[in-house]
């Protein structure tokens, strides 16, 4: 289980998003929605530990997170087969062909991530996660530059193995992925205008 409890956000020490409680538990995913700067970004790269929190508690299984943003994480000079070995390595994994199957990639096992279009690299990227083992995902916008035929293939593969084996996913998106899936708007968890600042770290 995902459980986060009167967690404060900030981002460059300014106070971004302010008590915010929910649980995800095994099997399930979360869906967070809010306009443009609302703080989605933040809060994924706080629940992933890749930035500190102002206060509250992140609870889940340790080492079992894995944060994706818009970047693919491509090696442009290995084929599509070596860049998920390589990912399945650095997680002491193995690399199933039928992840390459799952995200449309059988035909290009062994192209040159370099010469791959935008879709395609997204596809890669998003592939990665069927051979890391982590089983809470903290997505920022997973589907950008995919069409809908790929959008499909990744909800397929999030709705009937990642979460159907009992991983936890937590999506910010404003695609409908067609989960089965709460939705939790951060609007009415905007920081205060005049909330006191946190730290001075810098924000990547």
């Amino acid at each position: 289980m995902l459980e986060v409890i009167a967690l404060k956000c900030e981002r460059g020490g300014v106070p971004i998003l302010d008590n915010i409680y929910f649980e995800v538990p095994a099997g399930q995913a979360l869906i967070l929605r809010g306009p443009n700067g609302v703080g989605k970004t933040t809060l994924l790269r706080t629940l992933a530990g890749l930035q500190p929190s102002q206060a509250g508690i992140v609870s889940y299984p340790e080492d079992e997170g894995a944060y994706a943003s818009h970047a693919d994480g491509i090696k442009t000079a290995l084929t599509v087969t070596e860049n998920l070995k390589f990912w399945a390595d650095v997680h002491g994994t193995t690399m199933s062909d039928d992840i390459l199957e799952t995200f449309d990639l059988g035909d290009l096992r062994d192209r040159l991530g370099g010469t791959l279009s935008a879709g395609q690299k997204r596809r890669l990227g998003l592939a990665r996660l069927g051979v890391i083992g982590r089983k809470v995902l903290f997505l920022d916008e997973p589907t950008v530059s995919l069409d809908r035929f790929s959008v499909k293939l990744f909800a397929d593969w999030l709705q009937n193995t990642h979460l159907a084996a009992g991983g936890i996913a937590v999506i910010a998106t404003h695609i409908d992925l067609g989960l089965d899936a709460p939705e939790l708007d951060l609007t009415p968890f905007k920081a205060a205008d005049d909330a006191s600042g946190g730290s001075d770290e810098a924000f990547l």
